[in-house]
C-alpha cells in the first residue's frame, strides 16, 4: 500500500504556529535583556573602578603650600561675576575651601553644610570662599539652586588650585582635590585638611575656628 502522506506537505494548525512563534520571541527577548543586563553591569564596574581610582588620587596629593606660610594671594571672579581678592580679607579669618566639581553629590553636601553652619562660622570674624575649576556660570546655576549664602569663587584658568597644589587630573579631565586651608588675619595659613569628609567638614572647621580663637 502507498504512503500518500509521503506526496503532501505537513501543515502545523495554526494555533501550534503561534505558539512556536512566541516561544521564539521569548528567548530572543530573554537573550537581548541579558544582554543589556550584561552592558550595564560592565558601566557599574567600570564607574565604581573609576570613582575609587579618582578617591586614591585625592588621597595621596599633597599641597604645595605648608602651615605657617603666608597664604598665596589670587583675584579670582565670584558666582556673581565680582572680583575677589585674597589679600582684601586680611583683618578676618578666611576658610578658603577647594571641591570637584558643581552640583555633584559630595561638593552639594559640602556646599550645604556651609551655607547651614554659615552664621556660627561669621560670628568667628571668618568668611567662606570655596573654589573650583567650573566656570562663572557654573558657579551660578549651583549657588541659586542650592541658596548658597557665601562666595564660591571660579578657576576656570587653573591658576589658584595649580599653585595651592590641589589641581588633579583624572583620564582627560582636571579637578581640585576636595581640601581646606584655613587663613588667619594676617594671612598665614593656620590649618591645612588635605583631605575631608564633605558631610561634616563645616562643624569640624567651626570647631577648629574656636579652638585658634580660645
Amino acid at each position: 500500500m502507498i504512503d500518500r502522506s509521503r506526496f503532501y506537505p505537513k501543515f502545523q494548525p495554526i494555533h501550534q504556529k503561534h505558539q512556536n512563534n512566541a516561544a521564539v520571541y521569548r528567548q530572543e527577548s530573554a537573550q537581548s535583556l541579558r544582554f543589556r543586563l550584561f552592558i550595564l553591569l560592565g558601566l557599574a564596574f567600570m564607574l565604581l573602578v573609576g570613582l575609587a581610582s579618582l578617591s586614591r588620587v585625592e588621597a595621596s596629593t599633597g599641597l604645595n603650600v605648608r602651615e605657617g606660610q603666608v597664604a598665596p594671594d589670587f583675584t579670582l571672579l565670584d558666582q556673581n561675576g565680582e572680583a575677589v581678592r585674597l589679600i582684601d580679607q586680611r583683618g578676618k579669618w578666611v576658610v578658603l575651601y577647594f571641591y570637584p566639581k558643581d552640583d555633584t553629590p559630595g561638593c552639594t553636601k559640602e556646599a550645604c553644610s556651609f551655607r547651614d553652619n554659615i552664621l556660627g562660622i561669621q560670628r568667628l570674624n571668618a568668611t567662606v570662599l570655596g573654589v573650583s575649576v567650573d566656570t562663572v556660570s557654573s558657579h551660578k546655576k549651583f549657588s541659586d539652586k542650592h541658596k548658597l549664602n557665601f562666595q564660591i569663587l571660579a578657576d576656570d584658568q587653573f591658576k589658584v588650585t595649580e599653585s595651592y597644589g590641589v589641581l588633579i587630573k583624572f583620564m582627560s579631565e582636571q579637578y581640585a582635590n576636595r581640601s581646606t586651608v584655613i587663613i588667619d588675619p594676617a594671612g598665614k595659613i593656620r590649618k591645612i585638611f588635605p583631605s575631608v569628609r564633605p558631610e561634616n567638614h563645616a562643624i569640624e572647621v567651626h570647631k577648629t575656628l574656636k579652638d585658634f580663637q580660645k
